[in-house]
């Protein structure tokens, strides 16, 4: 690989599923990867070729003090980062009766709250080099609400709507910034999913865990075929803002856009009806 082509990425979540496929891919290209994880001690056992520009770091996104020293020493360390992934997540399944404070908390902190505490601290070395692309991972879950998964919907759609604000906020500094929404691929994370502790029978929280772990391994999404396109992406003049992964995905956000184009329409006289006479 042409070392002018090589980059700096800093991917979270990466002991498994996508950024686990994803660090692996890149790594065999010759890119250096900072991968961060809670769990380091498991990426480097998946890790078994191409270490050389592997940089594994423990870090909890949640923890802004914790973000702030590990980009600091990762800028110390390589002198710049070019593509930030903010991949690190997990979905909660409950009716929002269910779920306790803390657990639609922790659900934010992770899936939202993490995601803002690496674009904030890494912002100040990407505006100073005046480039950079910062994919934020979302889901179809990002545009379209699902019952019993209140606070992902909450996180994903949050992530959504902060991509499009920093975007207009930093495209005058060359920093490029793409959300992307992937459906069901097969990856681990069917199996990281939390369900609520206090179970109301009538939300049907047990048959919803049955039927997510008998899905798991069989989604039609191919992962190899997600993290390539990543990469391709890093690649483009001008990416995408909004990236759609899955015909799933697109099945359902279109629809979802159907639907809504239809409803506005009935309420139309009513919307347009506010204005001082």
């Amino acid at each position: 690989m042409n070392t002018e082509h090589q980059k700096v990425w800093l991917i979270t979540g990466t002991s498994k599923g996508m950024g686990l496929h994803l660090t692996k891919l890149l790594l065999s290209l010759g890119h250096t990867v900072i991968a961060t994880s809670r769990n380091v001690s498991m990426l480097e056992r998946e890790i078994t070729t191409h270490r050389a520009n592997l940089y594994p770091m423990a870090l909890d996104i949640t923890s802004d003090l914790e973000v702030k020293k590990c980009i600091q020493k990762a800028v110390e360390t390589f002198g710049r980062i070019d593509v930030v992934v903010n991949n690190a997540g997990y979905s909660l399944v409950g009716s929002m009766e269910e779920m306790s404070d803390e657990e639609f908390r922790q659900t934010m902190d992770v899936n939202l709250f993490g995601t803002v505490n690496i674009i904030r601290q890494v912002m100040p070395y990407l505006r100073r080099q005046q480039s950079g692309h910062i994919i934020n991972i979302s889901s179809n879950a990002g545009y379209v609400g699902f019952e019993k998964a209140a606070s992902y919907n909450a996180a994903k759609f949050g992530v959504i709507g902060l991509s499009e604000a920093l975007a207009q906020e930093v495209k005058d500094f060359g920093i490029k910034v793409t959300v992307v929404a992937p459906g069901q691929f097969r990856t681990e994370f069917m199996n990281s999913i939390h369900y609520v502790k206090n179970r109301i029978d009538v939300y049907g929280v047990d048959e919803a865990e049955h039927l997510w772990s008998q899905f798991s391994g069989k989604q039609a999404g191919d992962p190899e075929k997600l993290v390539k396109i990543l990469l391709q992406l890093t690649q483009l003049e001008h990416p995408p803002l909004h990236l759609l992964l899955g015909p799933d995905t697109y099945e359902l956000v279109t629809q979802k856009r159907r639907q809504e184009e239809a409803e506005w329409e009935h309420w139309k006289e009513i919307t347009l009806s506010t204005n001082f006479d």
